[in-house]
């Protein structure tokens, strides 16, 4: 009974420190968004649901940002939270343009 007991123990304790070190890489988030935009961008250009001129715009945009993030983690040696907020305030927008430019009706022919 002892060692059941002690086991959960152990158990709650390293389940307690795991949100700990999904914190510890606060880099891998902005990466895996930007991977995700594109992939979705990648997806309307397969699809049809997004034209040449839109897709090129989306693009850029997001290369604008990882550009951004670049100079951030350069000027200081990474992002602190006023840039981190930046940079996902500028990733929620294009977010949104990618999913409003997919819908808006203005398919390839």
């Amino acid at each position: 009974m002892k060692k059941l007991t002690v086991m959960l123990m152990g158990l709650g304790f390293a389940t307690a420190a795991f949100p700990a070190v999904s914190v510890a890489a606060p880099f891998a988030p902005l990466n895996q968004r930007a991977q995700m935009i594109q992939s979705r961008i990648d997806q309307g250009i397969r699809s049809g649901n997004l034209n040449r001129r839109e897709a090129f715009q989306l693009q850029g945009q997001l290369r604008g940002i990882q550009k951004l993030e670049y100079r951030y983690r350069l000027s200081g040696g990474r992002i602190d939270m006023r840039e981190r907020a930046d940079l996902e305030r500028r990733y929620d927008a294009l977010s949104a343009k990618v999913r409003f430019d997919k819908h808006d009706g203005h398919r390839r022919w």
